[in-house]
């Protein structure tokens, strides 16, 4: 009777780790990146950026998930998932310091840590989730986007606020993070010390597939809607500051903006996976997303900045749906827990390749064309793209069919 009270006490314990193991890996996969935007000139004008390393800011990391992601989802079956997630905060950790430092090669070498540890948590959280929540895939997963998209509402929102608090300022709002980072390195020793057991025979499953997703039109289809999604969202956080300034906006303006579109991301990442893991498919919802997204882009063309609130609104509703759909594909899409891994790093690293160049290209439609509108056509074209995949994706069918 003892033993059993110890074992289901255990089993809670390990439950609540697990479940902190999601929440904290997942705090750290947008918002060091998000957080740069509304301290962009404060950075620009200590750094003397030009237009161009701007842009690259946001695009190092995106490189970096592109070029990593496969080789990431490789390493599982070697090192196991949650060692990997150990070293991905390990790596994201040195970025956050060395992006600090105040020189230009910190900032852009810190950028490509901070990429390269955020890719490794980005491919192997879905097989985490498929792993230890198997009957819960929908709700975990509408925790991990909530988790990510409520961190980075607080680095939109608060970032220059940061930085005044903590007297350092673009400095502290962008070393910040290094405390969720740390949180998530003591959660994942826990676990792994807690997990032994469940943690080798996921090792040994994770090295018995040789499915080959790249064959796969599936996986090509749930790859593509990633990147087009993607690089919509990069386009907006990379950019928005500066188009708003353009439309009479200033400084912290812009960073509530962003808050206005990553709060708005919450409910929606938290219901969307629940929802749509009950639908036979998701076409509907596809429709829904590129329809508010072509909305989006065509009131920045016709209204500037009027309505701008409302405006983010639609974004966070449009944003949160297509980000949950990518999420929920990778799990609801394959039939084990490896291929979970292998899609995620597929469609990471094509999709994210496709995102990177979003707002380089975008930038440099605005040196072409000054009053923005060439580069919300841009993004107009990529949604209408977005619709022909994400409609193939919603489809209810497997990798491996």
């Amino acid at each position: 009777m003892m033993k059993n009270e110890v074992r289901k006490n255990a089993s809670y314990f390990l439950l609540a780790i697990n479940v902190l193991v999601v929440v904290l890996i997942s705090s750290n996969l947008r918002s060091p990146i998000v957080a740069v935007a509304p301290v962009l000139n404060e950075v620009r004008d200590a750094l003397k950026l030009d237009n161009f390393q701007v842009s690259m800011l946001t695009s190092i990391p995106l490189f970096m998930f592109a070029i990593c992601s496969v080789m990431v989802s490789r390493f599982s079956s070697k090192f196991g998932i949650s060692k990997l997630l150990l070293y991905s905060l390990i790596i994201l950790s040195f970025g956050l310091f060395l992006r600090i430092t105040g020189t230009l090669s910190g900032l852009f070498l810190g950028s490509l840590f901070i990429g390269l540890g955020i890719c490794i948590g980005n491919v192997v959280t879905p097989g985490y989730v498929k792993n230890n929540f198997p009957k819960q895939i929908g709700l975990m997963t509408g925790i991990f986007a909530v988790s990510m998209n409520l961190t980075a509402a607080l680095a939109s929102g608060f970032s220059v606020r940061i930085g005044e608090w903590t007297g350092f300022g673009w400095r502290g709002s962008l070393g910040i993070w290094l405390v969720i980072a740390a949180l998530g390195f003591l959660v994942l020793v826990t676990e792994l010390l807690f997990n032994r057991k469940n943690r080798d025979q996921v090792k040994v499953a994770l090295s018995t597939s040789g499915f080959n997703m790249f064959r796969s039109a599936q996986a090509w289809n749930i790859s593509i809607f990633m990147g087009l999604q993607s690089l919509f969202y990069y386009c907006l956080v990379a950019w928005l500051p500066s188009f708003l300034a353009d439309y009479h906006m200033q400084g912290e303006s812009s960073g509530w903006v962003l808050f206005v579109i990553q709060i708005t991301m919450i409910p929606v990442t938290f219901c969307c996976p629940i929802i749509a893991s009950k639908m036979k498919d998701q076409k509907g919802m596809i429709v829904l997303v590129c329809t508010l997204m072509l909305v989006s882009t065509l009131m920045f063309v016709v209204l500037k900045s009027e309505l701008i609130y409302l405006n983010a609104v639609i974004i966070g509703i449009a944003n949160g749906l297509s980000f949950s759909l990518s999420i929920l594909f990778f799990s609801t899409r394959t039939k084990s827990s490896i291929n979970a891994v292998k899609i995620s790093g597929m469609a990471q690293s094509v999709g994210y390749l496709i995102a990177a160049f979003g707002p380089p290209v975008f930038g440099k439609l605005h040196d072409w064309d000054i009053s923005w509108n060439a580069s919300f056509y841009f993004l107009s074209t990529a949604v209408l793209l977005m619709f022909y995949f994400g409609m193939k994706a919603a489809r209810n069918k497997h990798v491996e069919d």
